[in-house]
């Protein structure tokens, strides 16, 4: 692929051959490290972090500097949408994120609008404009964003939820309204990722965080409809090359199947899945991302290694995985731990690319 030194991400989503698995790490900047500690009380606040281009760019490259990954991620956060929706996000020390203004009636789903990426969402699209020169080829960058039901959750919420009980009573008592809200959040989504391709993202990750509490048919039709929604909806080539994108619910092992066939290039897997049922599951039709259980890296570095082999051993023989943990990095994670696992995913997964082994 033209322009980068390093494809390795890039071809193992479009399940061509690599020479050694791919691998980058959910959350990979972040308050593991001691930089990014300090960019960020540079920047005064989490919010001013990611409204800073400049500061989301060097966060972003924080982790490149220390580990040989294979690809970048934009530093950015999942509820930017709602508040440029005008729902007043704000970020409580210990209790994460929460709106001042959540939707919970049928004049506030109406009353929304979608944001456009370029006016509403500026800062975000400068920090992938900047990220993309300073990288300057040397791995791709991963775009993202919110599921439409994950961002319904906090918009409705008004914060993180233990039982969902707003948005599943309203899903329950008004449905016509939960569609008209994900409706919305969908184009809102689709506008802001085509936003970010346009701006230069090579690849993009929709993650659902909170499909897994749904039941498997208000899953599909929620949750995955409405990410389907948005595939159809995006630009998937840019700068002559595919655009691809990974569609990741936490706890959705038993969709993977379900997920595979919206069109999507490859799906995230949490721990609680082995990657070579869902391997069974989507019949190799679709790259896999994942597992690591993000708790490993607590452990030594020779237990690291020996579960990134047997994850590595778990998929198997052939093109088509990227290594990743099954969620985000804790942020109390020793970064020496971090490099053990980046290390021994290169080390040991060339067994599973050689010739006679590509399936």
């Amino acid at each position: 692929m033209p322009n980068l030194k390093n494809d390795r991400f890039l071809r193992a989503l479009l399940r061509q051959p690599v020479d050694v698995t791919p691998v980058w790490m959910m959350r990979q900047a972040g308050r593991y490290l001691p930089e990014y500690r300090a960019s960020r009380a540079q920047a005064g606040s989490f919010l001013d972090l990611c409204q800073n281009p400049d500061l989301a760019c060097e966060v972003t490259l924080q982790p490149l500097e220390r580990f040989p990954l294979d690809a970048a991620i934009l530093f950015s956060d999942i509820l930017t949408i709602p508040d440029a929706m005008g729902l007043g996000l704000y970020f409580s020390e210990g209790e994460g994120p929460r709106f001042r203004n959540p939707v919970r009636d049928e004049r506030g789903i109406k009353a929304l609008g979608v944001p456009d990426p370029e006016q509403d969402l500026g800062y975000v699209m400068d920090a992938v404009r900047t990220i993309r020169r300073e990288l300057d080829g040397r791995v791709p960058l991963i775009g993202f964003s919110g599921s439409p039901w994950t961002l319904a959750t906090y918009m409705v919420e008004g914060a993180g939820s233990k039982n969902f009980s707003q948005i599943k009573g309203m899903m329950f008592d008004r449905p016509d309204l939960i569609e008209q809200l994900l409706g919305t959040v969908a184009d809102a989504v689709t506008a802001y990722l085509n936003g970010q391709i346009a701006a230069g993202a090579q690849a993009l990750m929709i993650f659902d965080t909170w499909g897994g509490v749904l039941s498997p048919g208000n899953y599909r039709k929620y949750s995955l409809a409405y990410m389907d929604r948005i595939l159809k909806g995006l630009h998937r080539e840019s700068e002559g090359q595919r655009v691809p994108v990974i569609l990741f619910t936490k706890g959705g092992g038993d969709w993977l199947g379900d997920m595979a066939r919206t069109g999507c290039d490859g799906l995230g897997v949490d721990w609680t899945t082995d990657l070579s049922d869902a391997r069974r599951r989507v019949q190799d039709r679709v790259a896999l991302q994942g597992n690591l259980d993000p708790c490993v890296l607590y452990a030594s570095p020779k237990r690291i290694r020996e579960e990134v082999q047997r994850v590595l051993a778990s998929y198997g023989h052939g093109p088509g995985h990227v290594f990743n943990l099954g969620h985000g990095i804790h942020p109390g994670v020793n970064p020496d731990h971090a490099l053990a696992l980046v290390e021994a995913v290169h080390e040991l997964s060339p067994q599973y690319h050689s010739a006679t082994n590509l399936e």
